[in-house]
């Protein structure tokens, strides 16, 4: 019987994560998980916690993160597995981006309000982020909670069973704020390179995260990525069609690299993604046991 597998999830040590380790833990022993991995935005400070609590409920963890980094100019995510999670490198990347994050704050909220009517309570938003990264998800929160938002054009697609309904927050981030979007604001990441250089030394295992997500209708620039020594693609996303699987699916076993599964869990950011809950087409569901196993090998 196969194993149950979640590789990519976010508790309250990302920035814009919910729960607590403990509680993911719970929700993963409901869903009968055998192997979780927490890969927390730039950080490792849920790690232990989860390591504890998964102990306690019979789930193998394996310790992870996912770090922000950029490629010939585009912004990406790279997944660690398997590292060694308390070397400093780790906590100073977390504290780098952390203060960046925070010098950039108003800036955000700035170009929103010059480049929409959108009303926006800037006082609010502090006031939820509570001296944390004040996220697109936080600002979204917030503007689509403006009884005077409402009926503005730029946000129906937002309410009443819209397009993008399902995720508000997250798609707010996504629209406004992710590179290239009109209230985006640029922050200098560490080269992708630097990163996986960071993560192989500590042990763990390289693998690029829902490249569908971030690479859009340029999905060959995966093929340069692999070039720089990655260990795996995250294959199994949340975000990918079924033809973004297949596409990544052919170009990782052509280069002999994993085949990751991961929901990409947040709470209430993502409301509809659950844990374990990635496309698996049927056609791959034989292979997934296997694809598994030569994770779990290459950790060793």
């Amino acid at each position: 019987m196969g194993k149950n597998i979640d590789l990519h999830m976010h508790s309250l040590y990302s920035d814009d994560g919910e729960l607590s380790p403990e509680d993911i833990i719970k929700i993963g022993k409901k869903e009968g998980m055998d192997i979780m991995a927490l890969t927390d935005h730039n950080s490792v400070k849920g790690v232990d916690e989860m390591i504890k609590h998964g102990e306690e409920a019979g789930i193998r963890i394996i310790s992870g993160v996912e770090i922000d980094c950029v490629y010939k100019g585009i912004n990406l995510h790279m997944l660690g597995y398997g590292i060694d999670y308390k070397r400093k490198e780790f906590i100073d990347i977390e504290e780098e981006i952390f203060k960046k994050e925070i010098a950039i704050a108003r800036t955000k909220i700035e170009k929103l309000k010059e480049n929409t009517n959108l009303i926006v309570n800037e006082e609010k938003i502090f006031e939820i982020a509570n001296g944390k990264i004040v996220t697109g998800e936080i600002i979204g929160e917030v503007v689509l909670t403006e009884k005077q938002n409402r009926n503005n054009f730029l946000l129906r697609e937002y309410f009443n069973n819209g397009a993008k309904s399902d995720m508000p927050f997250v798609h707010f981030y996504w629209d406004f704020f992710s590179q290239g979007k009109i209230a985006y604001v640029p922050i200098e990441f560490r080269d992708m390179s630097e990163i996986i250089t960071l993560i192989k030394d500590s042990g763990g295992l390289a693998v690029l995260a829902h490249p569908g997500n971030n690479f859009k209708d340029c999905l060959e620039v995966v093929d340069d990525i692999i070039k720089e020594r990655i260990d795996g693609i995250e294959v199994f996303s949340t975000y990918h069609s079924p033809e973004q699987i297949d596409y990544f699916y052919e170009r990782a076993k052509a280069n002999n690299l994993l085949l990751t599964f991961g929901s990409d869990f947040h709470g209430k950011n993502k409301p509809n993604i659950r844990l374990k809950v990635y496309p698996i087409p049927k056609k791959y569901k034989e292979m997934k046991e296997k694809l598994v196993e030569d994770f779990i090998e290459k950790l060793k």
